[in-house]
């Protein structure tokens, strides 16, 4: 079992460019009159403390989504913005939900949330986090659920690959299987999140991607200074095939902010 526990670092600058691009692709989607599936094959808890001593720790949520607040990046209506306000309001200032309590807050009843999280302790705790939702989780290897539910029912929709890549097959086999989900699910939606590493492993995974020739496929970097002395993570990254509307605009928006940083 791998050892990687995200309550380290969430709320970090990673976080913060992830969550604000999946909540905004999700809005966009939630604006159409039509059911959707959301699905993630990494889902972690869904609920963290930043209060914790775990996110003391490293500091990384203090650097990242505090400051990102003080500094006024999301105004109230920014559905990333929202989604935290909704979450605050259930489990108290220092919640910070994961990318499966974005989902839930933002889509609607008629929706589906289908969430993978192999990890026993933090599938339990995400299925504790679900509790007040319409959303299930399941106790199976994501990728391997990526292929099995593929095409989803509804079809529309949106799939976040988000693993720990404490392990190089992480960046090697993940150029196929997206391949292999997308001519299953060619109108679905597939993002997927990466580190930028200070050694540049995640190259090599980008260009089998590009060479995919997919869709309205987005490449959106930002980097950002190392949360501490030492620490590899530069930056943080996201392909998004069958790119929504208005992403993109938003992507620019926080390349902008990030370069100020």
């Amino acid at each position: 079992m791998l050892s990687y526990q995200h309550q380290y670092h969430a709320g970090n600058l990673a976080d913060v460019h992830k969550h604000a691009l999946l909540a905004t692709m999700l809005d966009r989607l939630a604006q159409k009159d039509k059911p959707l599936t959301y699905m993630e094959t990494h889902a972690g808890r869904g609920l963290y403390d930043l209060g914790s001593a775990e996110a003391q720790k490293t500091g990384e949520a203090g650097a990242g989504i505090a400051r990102i607040e003080r500094l006024g990046w999301f105004a109230g209506d920014h559905p990333y913005a929202r989604a935290l306000a909704a979450v605050r309001a259930r489990h108290g200032a220092d919640a910070y939900p994961g990318s499966p309590l974005i989902a839930s807050e933002l889509l609607r009843p008629d929706d589906r949330v289908l969430l993978a999280e192999l990890h026993p302790q933090e599938q339990a705790a995400l299925a504790e986090a679900l509790l007040p939702y319409a959303a299930h989780s399941r106790k199976v290897d994501g990728l391997a659920m990526a292929i099995a539910q593929t095409p989803p029912e509804p079809r529309r929709g949106l799939m976040l690959i988000d693993p720990s890549y404490e392990v190089k097959a992480d960046y090697e086999a993940l150029p196929a299987l997206i391949g292999q989900v997308h001519r299953k699910w060619n109108v679905g939606i597939i993002a997927l999140w990466y580190p930028i590493l200070a050694d540049g492993r995640h190259r090599q995974m980008l260009e089998e991607l590009r060479a995919l020739k997919a869709p309205k496929a987005m490449v959106h970097e930002v980097r950002f200074p190392p949360a501490r002395a030492g620490h590899g993570m530069v930056g943080s990254g996201l392909y998004v095939l069958n790119t929504p509307y208005g992403t993109e605009d938003e992507a620019r928006r926080l390349s902008a902010l990030y370069a100020r940083l």
